[in-house]
């Protein structure tokens, strides 16, 4: 028997096996952790494969790396979607306008069926943040960047405006997480994803507020500050959903209280700071503008 090769098929399988072990390794992970416990047959073998799966494509990132590298150099449309960036935060704003709208529709229907302010300052919020995408992807469809310097302006401290008004529906959420106790309860598997998506999203909303300072367009910072607000948010309610889910009883109510009240508070007083400094700037910067003009 050639060791060698079997030790090469047993950790740089094709290609194929490694898409069909994806699935197969999470329904057996995911059946076990809800359904067995850690100590039969079916539990050991489902972290064995699960394990065995992450390791050959942890080998494999090499090859991904290169892959994904040529692919982007010679694919026509790769290639056009990474050198265009007003094309990447239009589709990246008309996503989460579907998105916004979308939840801030479910969560007024959910107000207007549990007669709760609970969903309504949930809704309140992800209208406050529809409406700034709407208006910056009405500017983004029909200028290019710095094209209508003014106009971004404009728009770049009407959204610090929307800020400091939706950071009531924000203080409400607080209030009903900290005074009524009112959070998400799910299951632990589901709050790993949550987590696993809001801490994604989180950094790369800053990554990209960073990263989008350098084409000096104020509608591509406006962008990507209402990103950063909403990862944020999430955290909040992440911290909230990992509070309940977790929770073994060893944390009081107080302390929960306490806990949940630091985090609001730090999360609303940084909202409230950016929308100043994005109102502040943008009139800074419009006044600068209008007297060159004249």
């Amino acid at each position: 028997m050639d060791w060698k090769k079997l030790w090469k098929a047993l950790l740089f399988p094709h290609i194929a096996v490694m898409i069909i072990l994806i699935p197969i390794a999470t329904v057996f992970l995911v059946y076990s952790m809800v359904f067995l416990g850690t100590d039969s047959v079916i539990a050991i073998i489902s972290y064995v494969l699960s394990a065995y799966t992450l390791t050959v494509w942890c080998f494999k990132i090499p090859y991904l790396i290169r892959f994904f590298k040529t692919f982007k150099d010679e694919n026509k449309y790769a290639r056009i979607w990474q050198d265009d960036t007003r094309l990447r935060v239009n589709v990246s704003l008309y996503g989460t306008l579907i998105y916004n709208t979308a939840y801030a529709l479910l969560q007024l229907g959910m107000g207007f069926w549990h007669h709760t302010f609970w969903f309504y300052s949930l809704a309140g919020y992800y209208v406050s943040l529809a409406v700034m995408r709407f208006f910056l992807v009405r500017h983004t469809s029909k200028h290019k960047p710095g094209e209508k310097m003014l106009d971004e302006l404009i728009q770049y401290r009407i959204c610090g405006i929307v800020f400091l008004i939706m950071n009531l529906a924000l203080a409400l959420m607080i209030f009903f997480m900290v005074y009524w106790n009112r959070t998400f309860n799910h299951h632990e598997i589901t709050t790993i994803t949550l987590a696993a998506y809001t801490f994604t999203s989180l950094t790369l909303a800053i990554i990209n507020t960073v990263k989008y300072r350098k084409y000096n367009s104020p509608v591509y910072s406006a962008s990507k500050a209402i990103s950063l607000a909403s990862a944020c948010v999430s955290m909040l309610t992440l911290e909230s959903t990992m509070l309940t889910t977790f929770g073994d009883g060893t944390m009081s109510l107080t302390g929960r209280r306490i806990l949940l009240g630091i985090s609001g508070g730090v999360i609303s007083v940084f909202i409230i700071a950016m929308a100043i400094y994005m109102i502040v700037k943008g009139t800074k910067k419009i006044k600068l503008l209008c007297a060159v003009k004249e």
